[in-house]
């Protein structure tokens, strides 16, 4: 009886993380980015007011693309700079687990991010899809590293 418990029960999380998975598949238009820092709770719209960016999920693969609204055509070593700092672009393979998708990073902007685990919470309402990113450490010049939290909402294309 203990085992046919267990089965039903791992058939129902099975499904479950089935459900999640498919409800994510698609293409997700960036409508807003912004960082929180964790100690102060001040909020920066590092990407301004209107970032651009999508961001994929196909059976296995996950992309995102997100750039700073008004970049500019770098004619500059500086301004081409500035163009890389505002930017995210990174792609791996990727798994649900509960409230949380994990992707195996294999090709990013950052290069520190290859062979990286980058762990997102996410959630649903209606066509919207938000997702949070977990604290990482910022470097300020002005003092010790703040704590960041990232924050990104996300419209399904139809």
């Amino acid at each position: 009886m203990r085992v046919v418990f267990f089965i039903l029960c791992s058939l129902a999380v099975s499904s479950a993380l089935a459900d999640d998975t498919e409800k994510l598949l698609g293409n997700w238009k960036l409508v807003s980015f912004y960082t929180e820092d964790v100690q102060t709770k001040q909020r920066n719209n590092v990407y301004g007011e209107h970032p651009d960016g999508f961001a994929g999920f196909t059976p296995g693969r996950f992309f995102a693309f997100a750039t700073a609204d008004g970049r500019k055509t770098p004619q500059a070593p500086e301004e081409q700079a500035a163009a890389y700092r505002a930017l995210i672009a990174y792609t791996g393979r990727w798994r649900v687990d509960g409230e949380k998708f994990i992707t195996k990073v294999d090709v990013a902007w950052n290069p520190g991010w290859v062979g990286t685990e980058q762990i997102r919470f996410w959630r649903l309402e209606g066509n919207k899809l938000f997702i949070t990113s977990a604290p990482v450490s910022i470097p300020d010049p002005n003092g010790p590293d703040r704590m960041m939290i990232g924050y990104l909402v996300w419209e399904k294309e139809q």
